[in-house]
């Protein structure tokens, strides 16, 4: 495989004076970036003191007023010092000039990573997501647009110590801008550096395909189809970042979920977006998507399937209904030296009102409740009325009544039992006795997703009547013992659970609905408090660090720091994004889409993978199957199809895999053809220290902190890698990434890239699982500069274009 020519990456111009004009463009240069540094200072400032002091009072108003409107500035302050402070690192990377027309010199834009005005107001520094900044992306050679020239800043702390220039139209500069042309391609030098185990933002080198779906609108499902090395998962966080600072409005309220395939994956992106001036997007795996739970377990494959299966969706109902029991007979409660009676018919007709209500589970319950403990008490009215009439009919057995008795006997006979007071009463004195709740919640329990769960799995028999529509072998994979932890295909059963069984907020609305007019009034106050402090007028780099008024109003009675949109929506199960972006997305299955789903109903999504990678075995074959449940036909797709990060040698090989594994796919074309050839070494696992030690010492860029190696192994050798290894990290922790040298699996590695891999063991790798061939691709792909396969028996025949070692 060749690697492809990125079309937007022209070759630099030779100057006869190369030294001179690199040394004088950059004493221009860094002129203008010590002054953006220093309005960026001026602006950190001006935050600071802003949250310290508040705005001075301008009129008139309450003290609650006088509250909010020094709350409202110091929180719109502390906003923007949390933006100003995380784009230190590379404030400004770009400029671009435009060509000069009429004889008058075109405009010259800075492109960094947050908009600065000077102090007249005029721009200073262009946000990268603003439409003046997007010609730096999409202007290529065949296509330039109105750019003369595009310049790459690269900063060490505040230093400018390189330029690199990309000529469109000489003609087209001033005379002086002419005579300091410098530099090389740009991207081609950052994909060269060496891995930190962190993923950088790609803000400074965004190519034209990554643009696109950057800048994708808002709406809809984007899917967006890469290969290894396409920058799908950097485009898609440059789209967090992009679409908020485009829909702010929006967005910023209910938020943005990134969801990624673990922990380490989730480190190894989380500096990212920060980098790029945005702080408050939601991050997590499937493991984590319900409050309160943090699966890392994984399942066998058979039961990854089976638990992934949309069939599961009918077995969490029939679990929930299967807990809305009738006794065999009439219902008999043993309380206050009587035993209460029921009768089975009007169990049955309470379960059914219950039931007919379109309510959860534990909100029925109240129903259900509240029409048992009426019979219970109508029941026990009635044997205390049986018990006042046996004088009564004694004394009429023994010569009758007087009449006026007789009367009061008639009317009574007329009137119920009971008073609604009385039956009110008699009912909250019934609930008190533990032997009739006992009995009630034997019949209708008050839920939780676990307890549902954990007692589904423990017990055979209700598996048995929950789950008919499953085999018996089915059945059998569900099985385990109470108090198992929790794996990460367990958590879309548990939010299954949630949606079937409910919350009772009966207290909760309660309590709401007594504050309603103490929150309208306040939101009342907070409006003019806002606009009192100039948030309807702000200017537009500012805008983003403002609060609505019905959260600030809120901000008042909250206790402790105040909590940020990304963890009051981790807390909550049923909030509601306003986007999100699944990375990995290949791999979720059927019950982790409708996770998924729940937490986006306006169904905007940017979803990312590869086809070709799916190695889970519950995971997608196909875009369609996946997301034609939830958007028929409305979904749209963007191909990412060439390679930044893999060089073409190692292309060649992972193309032969994918070949044989996926042959309907089409592999990404490398952009690089340098370093050296992969190689395939025969090994035991025990001697792979000296091999391990021989590749760091080839990756040391002399970085600091640069330079990651990744053994990859099979699972049948990965006990004897771990033993070999031992002062390596391993597993899909976020400490891994911290460490020279991590080993993992294949689904550990998946969204990693490290400078150098040691596949080891691929027949097993291929053998272990019905993906097995996807996962040797993934293996394969994560490797920037060199590749190693290490094996003690034949090669599978896929790889035989690899050199072999001397």
């Amino acid at each position: 495989m060749r690697a492809r020519q990125v079309k937007s990456v022209p070759e630099p111009i030779s100057q006869p004076d190369a030294d001179g004009a690199r040394e004088a463009a950059t004493r221009t240069e860094q002129e203008y970036v010590t002054r953006v540094y220093d309005r960026l200072d001026a602006e950190r400032e001006r935050a600071e003191a802003e949250m310290r002091s508040g705005p001075a009072r301008t009129g008139g108003g309450s003290a609650f007023q006088a509250r909010v409107e020094r709350q409202a500035a110091a929180e719109a302050a502390a906003r923007r010092l949390a933006r100003l402070s995380a784009v230190e690192r590379a404030l400004c990377f770009g400029r671009i000039d435009h060509r000069a027309e009429g004889g008058e010199p075109g405009d010259t834009f800075y492109i960094g990573r947050i908009g600065l005005r000077d102090e007249d107001r005029e721009p200073l520094l262009i946000d990268w997501r603003a439409a003046a900044a997007r010609p730096f992306y999409t202007a290529t050679p065949g296509s330039p647009g109105t750019l003369a020239r595009r310049r790459h800043l690269h900063l060490r702390g505040r230093s400018v110590v390189r330029l690199d220039d990309e000529v469109f139209d000489l003609e087209g500069l001033a005379e002086d801008d002419r005579t300091t042309i410098v530099g090389e391609a740009a991207l081609l030098a950052t994909l060269r550096r060496g891995r930190t185990g962190r993923m950088t933002d790609v803000v400074a080198t965004i190519q034209e395909e990554q643009d696109q779906v950057i800048r994708s609108g808002l709406h809809g499902v984007l899917v967006v189809q890469g290969g290894p090395g396409t920058g799908k998962t950097v485009a898609a966080l440059h789209r967090a970042a992009y679409l908020l600072y485009t829909h702010r409005g929006v967005l910023e309220r209910r938020g943005v979920l990134v969801v990624g395939p673990n922990a380490t994956f989730l480190r190894y992106i989380e500096q990212v977006l920060p980098g790029l001036g945005e702080t408050d997007v939601a991050l997590a795996t499937v493991g984590t998507l319900y409050p309160g739970v943090r699966a890392t377990e994984y399942e066998t494959p058979a039961a990854a399937v089976l638990k992934g299966d949309i069939r599961m969706a009918k077995l969490v109902e029939a679990a929930v209904r299967d807990r809305q029991a009738v006794p065999e007979g009439d219902l008999e409660v043993a309380a206050d030296d009587m035993v209460l009676r029921v009768s089975h018919e009007d169990c049955v007709r309470a379960r059914d009102r219950a039931r007919a209500l379109r309510a959860p589970h534990n909100i029925q319950r109240r129903l259900y409740v509240h029409d048992l403990l009426e019979a219970l008490a109508l029941n026990r009215a009635e044997q205390y009325d049986r018990l006042a009439d046996e004088p009564l009919e004694q004394m009429i057995a023994e010569g009758g009544v007087p009449d006026w008795l007789q009367e009061l006997i008639d009317e009574a006979e007329d009137e119920p039992l009971l008073d609604e007071a009385d039956l009110k009463l008699s009912k909250e004195a019934l609930w008190q006795t533990p032997s009739v709740r006992a009995a009630i919640d034997a019949l209708w329990p008050e839920l939780t997703p676990q307890r549902l769960l954990a007692d589904l799995y423990a017990d055979p028999a209700a598996l048995d009547r929950a789950g008919g529509h499953l085999s018996a072998t089915e059945r059998r994979l569900l099985h385990r013992p109470a108090g198992a932890d929790w794996t990460v295909s367990d958590v879309p059963l548990l939010d299954e659970a949630a949606e079937w069984l409910g919350q009772d907020d009966t207290a909760d609305r309660i309590r709401a609905r007594a504050a309603a007019a103490e929150q309208a009034e306040e939101e009342r106050y907070a409006r003019e408090a806002i606009e009192s402090t100039g948030q309807t007028g702000v200017d537009w780099m500012n805008a983003a660090d403002w609060v609505d008024a019905a959260t600030l109003a809120g901000r008042h009675h909250d206790d402790g720091p105040p909590l940020t949109t990304a963890e009051r929506a981790a807390a909550d199960r049923q909030w509601a994004y306003g986007h999100v972006i699944v990375d990995e997305a290949q791999e979720l299955s059927e019950m982790a889409w409708r996770t998924v789903m729940r937490r986006v109903p306006t169904r905007s999504l940017t979803v990312v993978g590869d086809i070709a990678q799916t190695g889970s075995p519950a995971g997608a074959r196909s875009w369609g199957q996946m997301l034609d449940r939830y958007v028929p036909g409305r979904w749209r797709e963007q191909r990412l199809m060439v390679n930044y990060r893999t060089p073409a040698a190692i292309m060649r090989v992972a193309a032969d895999v994918l070949a044989a594994v996926a042959p309907d796919q089409v592999p990404p074309e490398p952009v690089r053809d340098d370093g050296p050839p992969p190689r395939a070494l025969r090994l035991r696992p025990a001697d792979l220290p000296g091999l391990v030690g021989a590749e760091l010492a080839e990756i040391d860029t002399g970085e600091r902190d640069a330079g990651r190696l990744a053994v990859i192994s099979s699972g049948r050798r990965y006990p004897g890698v771990r033993a070999a290894l031992p002062d390596a990290e391993y597993g899909a922790t976020p400490e891994a990434l911290d460490s020279p040298v991590v080993v993992l699996t294949t689904d550990e590695a998946k969204g990693l890239e490290f400078d150098s891999v040691i596949v080891v063991d691929p027949a097993g790798i291929m053998s272990e699982s019905p993906r097995g061939g996807q996962d040797l691709y993934v293996a394969i792909t994560r490797a920037t500069r060199r590749l190693t396969v290490v094996h003690d028996g034949d090669l599978p025949p896929v790889l035989a274009a690899l050199t072999p070692a001397d």
